[in-house]
């Protein structure tokens, strides 16, 4: 009898596990960046309990991923030169168009992109920038230039917070320098790292999640924050505003990407078609104020997204992407980085 109901227990025991993992998602994101409400509609509509870990920038998931996480998630929320980071390292896995069955909701801008061209592994989840905000009840002055975070005025000086993220502060620096990003040339790369060693003096705080609250709070004055940060600080009282400065600003794509070895793939899909429905779609942009990159979202939009104006630069001004630099270039910024955080 031993010998017959013992094999009978294990595949008893290996079936309830497998049960078990159908209904399971695990999601990494960002903090502040996915409503609960959406995860409840996704959980009920498929019996799928979703559990999420989170993020506060491109370079502190990434690390977390290659120290041994990787194999823990199904999905995961690069910015875009990440993704391409990401896949150079082999972390991504592939889906085809056909597995998602809303694939062709994707917006045409979207499809195509440099960083994952035809969407082989990631879907768009919201885009927007990364500029500064100052708080108009304190600084009257001008912020059409990247000099406020760089060289600030006197009356800024000691009430700054910048983002605690390599690839967007020294992009902004680059910018704001008028550098290419991705440089070899020394002079230069010294130039980069002199500017924010000099200017880090005159900041207040090195702060991601934190970059909306100390506005509101009136902790400091000016800040480096996404776009729907600031769109947030404004809808919760707090008289600031966002910058578009002359040099440049980062637009950035976030996107959900299949990481590789995901023990829940197809529920990891499910999650991906599901973000590509424009009511769904709207409902994340409605919580995190950034722009969708799905078609057909507007008449679920609210107005104060759709009209914000963190969301529509003005005619003319300049948004450039993160590159993704070259292991050996990448290297040198890293330094410049280390040393600033010292």
């Amino acid at each position: 009898m031993k010998k017959l109901i013992k094999p009978a227990l294990i595949l008893l025991l290996a079936l309830s596990a497998n049960a078990q993992a159908a209904g399971t998602l695990s999601l990494y994101n960002w903090f502040e960046y996915m409503p609960k409400s959406l995860l409840d509609k996704f959980s009920e509509e498929y019996d799928v309990a979703v559990t999420t870990d989170t993020f506060d920038s491109n370079e502190a998931m990434l690390a977390s991923l290659k120290a041994g996480k990787l194999g823990s998630y199904d999905l995961a929320v690069p910015g875009d030169y990440m993704v391409k980071i990401m896949a150079n390292e082999g972390m991504l896995d592939t889906f085809k168009p056909e597995e998602l069955s809303n694939f062709s909701n994707i917006s045409k801008q979207w499809l195509d992109v440099s960083f994952d061209p035809g969407r082989k592994s990631s879907i768009p989840y919201q885009w927007g920038s990364t500029s500064f905000s100052v708080n108009r009840d304190i600084y009257k002055g001008s912020i059409d230039s990247l000099s406020v975070i760089f060289n600030p005025p006197e009356e800024l000086k000691g009430k700054i917070n910048v983002l605690d993220t390599a690839g967007e502060t020294l992009t902004l620096a680059s910018v704001y320098l008028g550098i290419p990003q991705c440089s070899t040339d020394r002079e230069q790369l010294k130039s980069l790292s002199n500017l924010v060693n000099t200017a880090k003096k005159d900041w207040a705080s090195f702060g991601s999640d934190v970059a909306k609250d100390v506005l509101v709070s009136g902790d400091v004055t000016a800040g480096m924050i996404w776009s729907g940060f600031s769109a947030k600080a404004r809808a919760e009282g707090a008289n600031v505003e966002y910058a578009f400065p002359k040099e440049g600003f980062i637009v950035w794509m976030d996107n959900l990407v299949l990481l590789k070895d995901a023990p829940n793939r197809e529920n990891a899909l499910k999650f991906m078609n599901f973000l590509l429905e424009p009511e769904n779609a709207a409902e994340l942009s409605n919580f995190a104020k950034y722009s969708p990159g799905v078609d057909n979202t507007e008449p679920f939009l609210l107005a104060e997204v759709k009209d914000s104006p963190e969301a529509n630069p003005p005619k003319g001004s300049k948004g450039v992407f993160v590159e993704t630099c070259s292991q050996e270039v990448q290297e040198m910024y890293n330094a410049i980085w280390t040393r600033l955080k010292k």
